[in-house]
């Protein structure tokens, strides 16, 4: 069904619904945005462990914790996922655990 004006026209044979309108949209303007000032992902949430960094190969990084729960042929599966943002380079990976 397309909506119209007057109601809900179908577009394969042309049949009208006329539908008295319940509730009428107001949409505002958007507030000025130049307020909000958007500096980065906060890491200090993380702790930091000693694990190489794959791609700049410093020695520091940030680690959390995240489940994977799933379900494959009836069978349930849960694992635990770690994973870690080097404090240099910024490049993330994970790790079973």
């Amino acid at each position: 069904m397309t909506s119209t004006k007057e109601g809900y026209v179908c577009p394969k044979c042309g049949v009208s619904k006329l539908v008295k309108p319940e509730m009428r949209i107001v949409r505002e303007k958007e507030k000025d945005k130049s307020s909000i000032y958007i500096l980065g992902e906060s890491t200090t949430d993380h702790s930091k462990m000693s694990r190489r960094c794959p791609n700049c190969g410093n020695k520091e990084a940030f680690y959390w914790f995240s489940g994977v729960a799933g379900e494959h042929a009836g069978i349930r599966q849960e694992r635990t996922m770690q994973h870690f943002k080097c404090t240099k380079c910024g490049h993330s990976w994970t790790a079973e655990s």
